[in-house]
């Protein structure tokens, strides 16, 4: 047993293979830990994210070790069939891959009976093991960026579900209808762990389109009032994207659900502030800017974060500044000389309905209100009003400036080469425009390389975790991140980096730089035992 740090605020252990890791999952759900937030099953690992003012790496390790993990078992869930039309686009690199014809990949692959071994990546997506050991391909070298929603794919010892379009670096063998998961179901995931899976070969063409299945799958919170609210904010134009955010959502990993939540959490802390609000009420998340709104009512507003200039019926205002808007008033948000998400908090909040415990959009997920568009009506709340505080924010990078940004070692610091580590820290990373609030794509002149070329098996990810695939260009996961992923994470953005990180334009570069926070955590940050 391993123990690797991910993060400041996670723990990665890792055991032997599947049956310890859900032995040892069973174990902390049982008698979990103190401090303990969160825990996220795998192939071979579990993480244990928790709060450092209760407990400490260190604690969790020991504690983690003295588990008894044997005699435990496995959890029974119900069977499922999953009817598939076998027309991936990587069918037949896969059956070369295996030295097989297109048939006899699609013999083997409905042949066996497959165990619902954890949950991960998106809501829905179970990982399904107990496949032919002839189908196990590689991963993609380089990742598609959207892979359409019910997609059957292979990977390593794996089958699985794409429950919606997402990016994703698996081989692509067919695709079904089946829906993976629906918030009016209970569970709303169709896969649970210890459940069985068959897989049935079907010629007749898939009946639902993709976009219906998505739509089947996760139901979206509509932002807008059935009728004129007032007091309200009415959008004209939401700009390039506009999406409602709290501070995210917690204890759903179980659905295979990631916190998301704003990607610059100060930002939206300090214009919930500025209006009087509990600093995680819903606001406004609005890119490059381009907001307009209509205030009907008298309303009070303030925006915080990318230092977007603000209008408000033609006049100028200051950006941090509480700003009253008269019933039928415009603002509007220009795009910001530095910085890239704007948080525009209204007094009283925004009255929206959660979705798992959160108002946030998540667009990987596909989870929370839809993206604001324009004729939107967003009801104002009547939470109470606290002490209206104001606080400087921190210098965002502008377009082509550069940022450094603080980096934790770990949890795959030992599968890259020492070189790569060399060029982590000794050269700009440039933001690409292909970057989101899944991950920050990064081009380097110097691509990482790896010292072990064998595939990982899935493990969880956590924000800030700089995975490497073997294109060697990282990518740094935001707030939209996945819950799993099967690429190497040689480090972690610090979690109080993180916000800043969100904050970088495409265009501009950022340089690392590794810090030990604790001496005695060294080891583990360079993939040791903690």
């Amino acid at each position: 047993m391993r123990a690797l740090r991910a993060n400041l605020d996670g723990l990665l252990v890792e055991v032997d293979d599947l049956d310890q890791a859900l032995a040892l999952l069973a174990s902390l759900q049982e008698d979990p830990p103190a401090g303990v937030t969160e825990l996220v099953p795998a192939a071979r690992t579990v993480l244990l994210q928790f709060d450092p003012s209760r407990t400490t790496a260190q604690r969790l390790a020991a504690e983690v070790r003295a588990r008894d993990l044997r005699g435990a078992s496995r959890s029974s869930g119900a069977s499922v069939d999953i009817e598939v039309v076998y027309d991936g686009e990587d069918l037949a690199e896969v059956a070369d891959l295996c030295d097989l014809s297109v048939e006899e990949v699609v013999a083997r692959h409905t042949a066996p009976e497959y165990t619902v071994a954890f949950t991960g990546f998106a809501p829905g997506f179970g990982y399904l093991s107990g496949g032919d050991p002839v189908l196990r391909v590689p991963r993609r070298a380089t990742p598609r960026t959207v892979i359409p929603a019910g997609t059957v794919a292979v990977a390593g010892e794996f089958s699985g579900i794409y429950p919606r379009s997402s990016p994703g670096g698996w081989r692509l063998l067919g695709s079904t209808d089946a829906v993976l998961f629906d918030l009016d179901r209970d569970p709303p995931a169709l896969f649970e762990p210890g459940g069985q899976v068959r897989f049935v070969a079907v010629r007749e063409h898939i009946t639902g389109s993709a976009a219906q299945t998505r739509a089947q799958a996760t139901p979206e919170a509509a932002p807008t009032t059935a009728a004129p609210a007032v007091p309200a904010l009415e959008v004209l134009d939401p700009g390039g994207q506009s999406l409602l955010q709290d501070l995210g959502r917690s204890g759903v990993a179980a659905l295979g659900v990631s916190p998301s939540g704003a990607m610059d959490r100060g930002a939206l802390r300090r214009a919930n502030r500025l209006v009087g609000n509990p600093p995680g009420t819903t606001a406004i998340e609005t890119v490059l800017g381009g907001l307009t709104l209509r205030a009907r009512g008298d309303v009070v507003v303030a925006t915080a974060g990318a230092t977007a200039p603000v209008t408000v019926a033609g006049r100028s205002v200051e950006p941090e500044t509480p700003v009253a808007l008269d019933d039928g008033e415009t603002l509007t948000l220009g795009p910001p000389a530095a910085g890239v998400y704007t948080y525009l908090a209204v007094r009283g909040g925004l009255d929206v309905a959660p979705v798992l415990g959160s108002t946030s959009r998540d667009v990987l997920a596909g989870l929370g209100p839809a993206p604001l568009a324009a004729g939107d009506v967003l009801a104002v709340g009547t939470a109470s009003v606290d002490a209206v505080t104001r606080e400087p924010g921190p210098d965002l990078p502008g377009p082509e400036g550069s940022v450094t940004l603080d980096v934790v070692l770990g949890p795959r610091t030992d599968w890259c080469t020492p070189e790569s580590l060399d060029r982590l820290t000794g050269q700009d990373w440039l933001v690409t425009p292909r970057s989101n609030r899944v991950g920050l794509r990064l081009e380097g002149a110097e691509p990482l390389t790896r010292r072990i070329t064998d595939e990982l098996p899935s493990e969880a990810t956590v924000a800030g975790a700089l995975q490497v695939p073997p294109s060697g260009q990282p990518v740094l996961f935001t707030a939209d991140h996945p819950l799993t992923g099967g690429y190497p994470v040689i480090g972690c953005v610090a979690t109080y980096h993180l916000d800043l990180a969100a904050q970088v334009p495409p265009g501009s570069s950022v340089r690392f730089r590794v810090v030990e926070p604790f001496a005695d955590l060294v080891a583990g940050q360079r993939g040791d035992t903690a």
